[in-house]
């Protein structure tokens, strides 16, 4: 017979507590603690033994002689971001904010897997029919593609376990009620139990799941931190929900890399790769004073982008500094490296940085392109040539090595630049490229490269 447990459990970081209080200690939260009434069942309790027995054990060799193919997705960039498509019997997380386009991704590739396999979609936020209108949108027509609404775990659940899926979408995970826990859809313990039933019966059946998760208003997945831990890919959709480029990233994976980014486009048809993002973003730029293009990396691959800088006399006692795609501590920090280190006297100047393309930079190569672009705007001066720029600065003013210079240099080949500013490559016997001018300190590179 089961009996009902009273525990107090927080909301932000899933610590319980056997009373209420009004902040967390665990996370320092207040007013995140929730009470909880859970099932317990008394079997067991009345001092039975249990039943356990010793491990079936294999050795390492049959283990690692069964492989099985993966799953392609049909998109080729998302299958380089998951290492080489879905593996069955896998969970994959992915979160991001409010339209972003969670559920017009995953729509595509259940529509595209579905050619080939058979996939389940199941809903917990929509109803069939606003489901039905997205799926028309994007042509998602596939036989194969079943859907389902329901916010159920344990019939979820129990739907996985029949196998008779290859793949099963999950929209979304906070929207699911696992019985034997009385609280709310999202909370923290629904979410820990829904996940962990999903889970087993992937698991179980050999089926690839990909599961959505909502985000808090930091930004990070809403929930406890074990939910990204049981899983075994976490992918993350960034990017702007209003226009822009979207990035898919994963921040785990126990099947491949965390390195790969794939850089996705919202359309008429839903999401689509896009081919040379370098051409894209420098398509409209304007060659000015404060404009400088930093070849950046976006997990392997290189991306030229426009960092742009304005700099204005400030009308208040106290300047203002603010930046849009990159880190605003980052830019405070180089613009007292350049107070202290060059001529520019900025201290009474109000400071604007920019990232075009809406893209969130948190390469150490950005540095250089940022003194530049600041310094050029300072001055109203341009750079010399068509160059693109890239370095890592430190608090001295030098020019610090950054990883990737090669394909740095050819992503701006490519595009026809006529030379990269940065630092030295490393290494005694590689012959430094002719192409890259090499420059020691930002004093160097802003008297080398800035004109009227």
């Amino acid at each position: 017979m089961a009996k009902q447990s009273v525990k107090y459990v927080c909301q932000n970081c899933g610590a319980q507590y056997s009373a209420w209080a009004g902040r967390c200690s665990q996370c320092g939260e207040w007013n995140t603690i929730a009470e909880e009434v859970h099932l317990v069942s008394s079997a067991g309790s009345g001092g039975k033994q249990s039943h356990a027995k010793p491990l079936e054990l294999q050795p390492v060799k049959t283990a690692t002689a069964h492989t099985e193919a993966r799953m392609q997705t049909g998109i080729s960039d998302i299958d380089t971001v998951l290492g080489g498509g879905l593996v069955p019997g896998g969970v994959v997380l992915i979160a991001g904010q409010p339209g972003i386009g969670k559920s017009t991704l995953l729509l595509q590739l259940a529509s595209t897997v579905a050619q080939k396999q058979k996939v389940l979609y199941i809903s917990g936020e929509e109803s069939e029919h606003q489901i039905g209108m997205r799926a028309s949108r994007l042509g998602a027509q596939a036989t194969s593609l079943q859907l389902g609404t329901t916010n159920s775990a344990d019939d979820s659940a129990a739907t996985i376990a029949t196998g008779n899926f290859q793949l099963v979408i999950v929209d979304s995970i906070q929207t699911l009620q696992a019985t034997g826990v009385s609280s709310a859809p999202g909370s923290v313990s629904q979410i820990t139990n829904s996940t962990n039933v999903l889970l087993r019966a992937a698991k179980e059946s050999n089926t690839a799941l990909l599961v959505v998760g909502h985000v808090t208003k930091e930004g990070s997945i809403a929930g406890p931190k074990l939910l990204e831990h049981i899983v075994d890919v976490v992918l993350t959709l960034e990017g702007d929900a209003y226009g822009g480029f979207k990035l898919l990233r994963a921040t785990k994976n126990r099947f491949g890399p965390t390195t790969e980014v794939a850089i996705l486009e919202m359309d008429e048809r839903g999401l689509r790769p896009v081919l040379n993002p370098s051409e894209a973003l420098l398509e409209e730029r304007q060659v000015t004073d404060g404009s400088v293009v930093l070849a950046t990396l976006e997990g392997t691959r290189p991306v030229l982008v426009e960092v742009q800088a304005l700099v204005n006399k400030t009308s208040y006692g106290y300047p203002k500094r603010a930046a849009s795609g990159i880190d605003i501590n980052r830019v405070n920090l180089l613009i007292a490296m350049l107070e202290r280190r060059t001529k520019l006297k900025l201290a009474e100047q109000d400071i604007y940085i920019n990232i075009v393309g809406g893209l969130k930079l948190s390469d150490p190569a950005a540095d250089l392109a940022v003194c530049m672009a600041i310094g050029s705007a300072a001055k109203g001066l341009k750079l010399k040539q068509n160059a693109v720029v890239f370095g890592e600065v430190g608090l001295s003013g030098e020019v610090r090595h950054v990883s990737a210079i090669d394909k740095r240099i050819a992503e701006a080949k490519k595009l026809g630049f006529d030379v990269a500013i940065g630092p030295r490559q490393r290494g005694g016997n590689k012959k430094s490229d002719p192409y890259l001018y090499v420059v020691g300190d930002v004093r160097t590179a802003l008297n080398a490269f800035l004109e009227q």
